[in-house]
């Protein structure tokens, strides 16, 4: 082995640098160090991303385990999260608030007071009216401190509320910030609506109803809606498919761009980096871009906590970067938005795409001509009018406006059984049904072809080992060796290009030196 992978492979150790005209020398730094030598001191993991976002949520390392919806980021890989030293967001989207109170308090179970380091997610559902509200008082009665909030194109009075009760000013009259509001965004003009402070309407309304005081809203206009700002990738699940590098540049112009305008300190907010996190080198790439912190999703879908069932998570480890397609969302199908989905094994993309056609024609069911009805009951696995029967039922509870509409209108019964569908398979996937793999809805990105390709030969590749600790801890080792050797090679030295390769390896149990 020589001097220069050694120094890549324990970065924990000072470097010596002799710089001349035409080379440069490279050891490892003795106590005595030459006169003429330049020492780098070491880099640690935890040394990555944002010391500000470390600090403010009592973290080692800046790395977040992202929310994955209806509990596939489970209570269990939260408080195995912080008990790694991340941030961990539970999967509570589109739960029942009564299971979601479940979770969360199990969460509490798992960990001491002082780990502080977890929240749950909080989805922007219009076509739920009175959910949101409803979850945003169970997270400010339960303690919940920190929320992702994903699925904005534009502020709700529900995210404004929960920012705004958490605003007080600490004993030098700084604005302290309580409640954490992660936004996930992947266009700039989301993002400038959570980097403003909250819109003078919404909070004068806000007030009035009862909801907040006078002085929090007051304090709520003084400071952005959120602090951290999570620029989301091309990604599984819901997503935009944006590159990493212009996104990233993209909301930090945002960031910029606010502050002018409405003199918010743009030191105070914290972009980190999601989609596409899987393999050491593209953490070290979104903290080189000087990402606060990166998030990973897909990757954990397929770990040991991971709420979606075997089946899934043995379909997720064969997946290539290309085995994935867009599929109709279950929650916003009429209005054409897609999600991005495992397609290797299932047959969902094809079937949720073939509905939307139907619906997009203008078609009722009992339009379709007999081929086209036998296909729909074929894939629904029953005849139209029991799905349609059971379908009512649901949405008579949660949107009576939408089931009077559809009593009227054949082509709205279509889209809400074609909905039913939708959301039944990823409920499918996580309870691992065999007669119906290929109905599975896996929401995933390229990045998990990426991180199975990494972890090929190595520990990783059996699932039975892929935890969240093991997960986090070599992503991050590995970029603090990727980063290391990208700092010899801005400084002259001779990096061979398989410096640039990290193979994980198997930590302890206990945290890495």
């Amino acid at each position: 082995m020589n001097v220069c992978t050694t120094i890549i492979e324990n970065p924990r150790l000072p470097v010596s640098l002799v710089l001349s005209e035409n080379e440069v020398k490279i050891g490892v730094a003795k106590q005595s160090a030459a006169p003429e030598s330049t020492v780098l001191p070491p880099i640690y993991p935890e040394w990555l991303g944002d010391r500000a976002f470390s600090t403010t949520h009592g973290i080692r390392f800046n790395y977040v385990v992202g929310e994955m919806a209806r509990g596939i980021t489970t209570p269990r890989m939260v408080v195995e999260a912080v008990r790694a030293g991340c941030v961990g967001f539970y999967g509570s989207a589109g739960l029942p608030v009564e299971e979601i109170e479940r979770g969360i308090r199990e969460i509490k179970a798992g960990l001491s007071e002082h780990q502080i380091s977890w929240g749950a997610n909080l989805i922007h559902t219009p076509q739920q009216p009175g959910y949101e509200a409803s979850v945003v008082d169970l997270f400010l009665r339960e303690g919940v401190r920190r929320v992702s909030a994903s699925a904005y194109m534009r502020l709700s009075p529900e995210i404004v509320r929960y920012t705004a009760l958490g605003l007080e000013r600490d004993a030098q009259g700084k604005i302290r910030r309580v409640n954490h509001v992660f936004a996930k965004v992947s266009r700039a003009e989301v993002a400038e609506q959570f980097l403003s402070p909250a819109p003078e309407k919404i909070l004068s309304d806000l007030v009035s109803s009862g909801a907040i005081t006078k002085a929090q809203a007051e304090l709520a206009a003084m400071v952005p809606v959120a602090a951290e700002i999570t620029a989301e990738a091309d990604s599984g699940g819901h997503t935009d498919r944006r590159s990493a590098a212009p996104l990233f540049s993209s909301i930090c112009a945002a960031r910029d761009r606010v502050a002018a305008k409405t003199g918010i300190d743009p030191e105070t907010v914290r972009i980190g980096l999601a989609g596409g996190i899987a393999t050491p080198q593209a953490v070290a790439a979104a903290f080189a871009m000087g990402a606060a912190y990166v998030l990973t999703g897909s990757i954990n879908q397929a770990a040991v906590e991971s709420g979606l069932s075997l089946a899934g998570r043995q379909m997720l480890a064969k997946a290539g970067p290309a085995d994935v397609a867009m599929a109709p969302a279950a929650d916003m199908f009429e209005q054409g938005i897609e999600v991005q989905v495992l397609k290797r094994g299932t047959l969902f993309a094809m079937r949720g795409k073939k509905f939307h056609q139907l619906y997009r024609s203008g078609a009722a069911f009992e339009s379709l001509d007999a081929k086209e009805q036998a296909w729909v009951e074929d894939v629904l696995g029953e005849p139209f009018d029991k799905a349609w029967t059971e379908t009512r039922e649901y949405i008579r509870r949660v949107n009576p406006k939408e089931a009077d509409k559809a009593d009227k209108d054949g082509n709205k019964r279509l889209a809400l059984v074609a909905r039913r569908y939708l959301f039944s398979g990823a409920q499918l996937a996580r309870e691992g049904d065999p007669k119906r793999v290929t109905d599975y809805q896996i929401w995933c990105g390229p990045a998990q072809g990426a991180f199975n390709e990494w972890v090929a030969g190595t520990f990783l590749e059996d699932i039975a080992n892929r935890t969240v600790q093991q997960i986090a801890w070599n992503l991050m080792e590995g970029a603090t060796r990727i980063t290391r050797a990208s700092q010899l090679r801005a400084l002259g030295v001779a990096v061979p290009p398989t410096a640039f390769n990290y193979v994980p390896q198997k930590f302890a149990e206990t945290e890495p030196a």
